[in-house]
């Protein structure tokens, strides 16, 4: 008889954590979850460039860590963990290993502006050429140049940089390491090279020694500190790095039907790509603001971000404020009884990245560009599915041009791919068919790399196939839209 084994997979999202054991027999991988805890930003008066700041609240996400620890490790005998989370965002430690302030949210307003004083010094061709990543705002690059600018004295204490990940691993095991999937996506790692990039970093008076070694998924980082086993109840087991960043981690645990399937990380941001072999460091890349991060066995994740559902989650906090509480499925339906396209908004328009009233910024922007502006829930709802929908479409088309080939299918996971009506959009957008599922695709991908580390899989692709048989997808094929194309040739002159 197999025996099975247990692992637990902590995964903190933008908007939620959740700690969940993943228990696998040999055949059939289960998801059983043990903790879920909000994660909200704190806003906080400072003397910064800002006037305030929004940052993390990484002890009270620690603590809630440690409680879902503990709830698991009662739920079943635990042979590992493993931790992810967004990406970018960092942490500052001293010589004393003691943190430096509470780490920054990447929507912090701090960042305004940095990517035009980098550029000053090092062109955006040479930054693309050696790191293979996109232009956010946020970006971890930004973010530190910020803190240059700013004179900032957290930066010269400085003697470690970890991201939020890192961050977590070294409070639970001691080990000071960079995962190389979130390293990645920071801007600050060589992609060729295969280490920090050192030069450019000197070039921007960024400091490159509180860069730490980067480990590769999979990696087993060392056991639970005895005190995090004396406070959780676990057990001295190891703590293996999956794939640290959530996108990572969710296409590993993405059961892709070929090398020619596309993905979507569905969640409050929508991540499209595929699965690369090698870096796509082009022209055309540079153009599309395409982004190369880091995968698991060496693979690239070559995708665009793209605003995602933190539309309709703002949109959702605004009604709320407003005295009306408003579910995903009822958005969902009252959305799909509105006429289609006719409001249409850019999601990375930059009106649209910090927090805020929402509904009143996508009227304000259709106002402007001569559109009807939604004037209700439904219509505004509708308005952000039409618009990711499309956008969908278009980034899907560019990821194709690039490839020089045709992509067959479109696998949809995370949150969003519970959401019919957007699967659906999704799919006769694209004229593709759409697999959607599953869900917890990011704890999944968590979990698999752990179960690979311990060899109770073989491989991604056999860890694949065993997700595809654990969580059936729901298929949605394409259909005729009226005022499809009409409507695309509309969106893709907001850009």
């Amino acid at each position: 008889m197999t025996s099975v084994k247990n692992v637990a997979a902590v995964d903190l999202g933008a908007e939620s954590g959740r700690v969940i054991v993943a228990s696998f027999d040999g055949a059939v991988l289960r998801l059983d979850e043990a903790h879920r805890f909000p994660n909200e930003p704190v806003r906080v008066r400072s003397a910064s460039r800002a006037g305030d700041n929004l940052h993390w609240d990484v002890l009270r996400l620690f603590h809630e860590i440690k409680t879902g620890l503990g709830r698991a490790a009662r739920k079943a005998t635990l042979s590992s963990a493993g931790l992810d989370t967004w990406g970018v965002d960092f942490a500052l430690l001293d010589p004393r290993d003691r943190l430096i302030g509470n780490p920054y949210h990447y929507r912090d307003a701090r960042n305004d502006g940095m990517f035009d004083v980098i550029f000053q010094r090092v062109p955006r061709e040479t930054v693309f050429e050696r790191t293979g990543i996109q232009f956010l705002p946020f970006n971890s690059l930004p973010q530190l140049m910020a803190m240059v600018e700013d004179h900032d004295d957290a930066l010269d204490a400085a003697q470690t940089f970890l991201t939020v990940p890192d961050l977590f691993n070294f409070w639970l095991s001691g080990v000071k390491a960079c995962e190389f999937t979130n390293a990645t996506t920071t801007q600050m790692y060589d992609t060729r090279a295969g280490a920090w990039a050192r030069g450019m970093l000197a070039t921007l008076d960024i400091p490159s020694h509180i860069f730490p070694d980067v480990v590769q998924p999979g990696t087993m980082l060392g056991a639970m500190l005895p005190a995090v086993s004396a406070e959780t109840g676990l057990p001295a087991i190891p703590l293996i790095a999956p794939a640290c960043h959530d996108t990572g981690s969710a296409v590993a645990g993405t059961p892709l039907t070929s090398a020619r399937s596309a993905y979507i990380s569905s969640g409050t941001w929508s991540l499209i790509g595929v699965e690369a072999q090698a870096p796509v460091i082009t022209a055309q890349a540079l153009a599309g603001n395409f982004t190369n991060e880091g995968g698991v066995n060496g693979t690239v994740r070559l995708l665009k971000n793209v605003m995602g559902l933190w539309l309709l989650q703002e949109s959702r906090r605004t009604w709320a404020h407003d005295g009306h509480e408003y579910g995903y499925a009822e958005l969902a339906r009252l959305a799909s009884e509105a006429q289609p396209f006719v409001s249409l908004i850019e999601p990375d328009d930059p009106s649209f990245l910090a927090p805020g009233d929402m509904p009143a910024r996508i009227r304000a922007y259709c106002t402007a560009r001569g559109q009807h502006a939604p004037s209700g829930v439904a219509e505004t709802a509708r308005c952000i599915f039409d618009s990711l929908a499309l956008k969908y479409r278009l980034i899907l088309e560019k990821l194709e041009g690039m490839l020089k080939r045709s992509i067959d299918a479109v696998h949809v996971v995370g949150g969003g791919s519970q959401n019919a009506l957007l699967c659906q959009l999704t799919a006769d957008a694209a004229r593709k068919p759409v697999y959607a599922g599953p869900v917890e695709a990011t704890a999944i991908g968590n979990a698999l790399v752990q179960l690979i580390a311990l060899g109770a899989i073989g491989s991604l692709e056999e860890g694949r196939a065993i997700v595809a048989h654990s969580f059936p997808a729901t298929t949605y094929e394409p259909r005729p839209m009226p005022g499809l194309d009409e409507a695309f040739a509309r969106f893709k002159l907001l850009g």
